[in-house]
């Protein structure tokens, strides 16, 4: 799943219409952090959304990557199948974007660029932010896992005792960048960092 030699690591991160615009902001900022190259492309909707959700300008948002892709340019490097990536993260992912992959369709370079992840048996994590769930929205999710993607709903995890809501996104991220095999050191791991103490094991059931 990652690239061979010398070559520089790389994922797609693709940031659709749906609320939690901050999941792929964090993202390419936490994958800047990494050194690993990113490559971005924005739905029409996200735009949107980022104006309605961040105070970030359209040209800061794209100088968080090292190359940024037209929605519409299927002709793209990330459209191929040939250009090496670690995989895709798609943050946050929409119902139309997650419904595009599930049934093979590729409207745009975003679901396209899915669409090869999944072809080369390489890793694609989306981020679904919708709720309530219908039935549609889980069987397209069924079949997303089914065809070897992961769904990766930012949940917040409140063993952590989060203080802010950056704590919240940062943790759902990192979350989501270790199903790449790639470790943020500022995740606090439970075992680890926090102590397991076994209080209240016997509950759980």
């Amino acid at each position: 799943m990652s690239n061979v030699g010398s070559v520089t690591p790389r994922i797609i991160v693709g940031i659709t219409g749906a609320s939690g615009i901050i999941y792929g902001i964090r993202a390419l900022e936490m994958l800047g952090e990494l050194n690993v190259e990113r490559h971005l492309v924005i739905s029409r909707a996200a735009h949107i959304t980022l104006a309605h959700e961040s105070d970030y300008t359209r040209k800061q948002l794209d100088s968080l990557a090292e190359q940024v892709h037209p929605i519409g340019n299927v002709g793209a490097s990330i459209a191929s199948g040939s250009f090496r990536t670690l995989g895709m993260l798609i943050a946050p992912c929409s119902m139309r974007t997650l419904a595009e992959i599930a049934t093979g369709l590729s409207s745009t370079l975003l679901t396209r660029a899915a669409d090869v992840i999944l072809k080369e048996r390489r890793r694609l994590v989306l981020m679904p932010r919708e709720t309530p769930l219908h039935a549609v929205h889980l069987r397209n999710m069924l079949t997303v896992t089914e065809l070897g993607g992961i769904i990766h709903p930012p949940v917040p995890a409140f063993y952590t005792k989060p203080g802010t809501i950056d704590d919240i996104v940062d943790h759902s991220v990192a979350r989501a960048l270790d199903a790449f095999g790639l470790d943020v050191p500022s995740l606090p791991r439970w075992g680890d960092d926090i102590a397991a103490t076994g209080a209240g094991v016997s509950d759980v059931a």
